[in-house]
């Protein structure tokens, strides 16, 4: 369970690699996208309330309503470490024993992510942009504490989906 560094007292150890990402990625919406979404949204509302599927309606409209004040809020920097005892994202530590293996993918321009895979049902795997850094001397630093999944190649569909609809 990751500690929250704010409200304890941690020994993070001594950070080997440190940067500042984004709390999300934003994706770049024209005029476009919103009518082409915004018509797909009202037909699968509509769809939903003549199947009398109220719920699906709401969640339909409750989802739309997210996307919209997502856009209007830029997202927070947070802060990113790597010290030689865990991993530091935001405000909360993390053991390196807290995660079951990390992989990267990097295919620049599109991809540049290092993923770290956890037991945990709810947030088993968390993404962390690469930006222009290079990979191999972190790869290299982080084998020395966890196991490196090597069949990753691609970046989770779930991911990829996202970055080609921009939700």
């Amino acid at each position: 369970m990751p500690k929250n560094i704010l409200k304890e007292e941690i020994n993070i150890g001594e950070v080997q690699y440190e940067w500042t990402v984004k709390e999300y990625e934003q994706h770049e919406r024209n005029q476009k996208w919103y009518w082409v979404m915004g018509a797909i949204g009202i037909a699968i509302t509509v769809y939903a309330v003549l199947s009398a599927n109220y719920l699906f309606a709401l969640i339909t409209v409750l989802f739309g309503i997210i996307l919209f004040m997502q856009d209007m809020v830029t997202p927070m920097d947070v802060y990113f470490a790597i010290t030689n005892t865990g991993v530091v994202i935001g405000k909360k530590y993390y053991r390196y024993s807290e995660f079951t293996t990390f992989w990267m993918i990097y295919n620049p321009p599109v991809t540049k992510n290092l993923y770290f895979s956890q037991d945990n049902v709810l947030n088993h795997r968390i993404q962390v942009p690469l930006y222009d850094y290079d990979p191999m001397p972190i790869r290299e630093y982080l084998a020395l504490y966890m196991e490196e999944d090597l069949e990753q190649e691609e970046e989770p569909l779930s991911e990829r989906m996202g970055r080609i609809l921009k939700i």
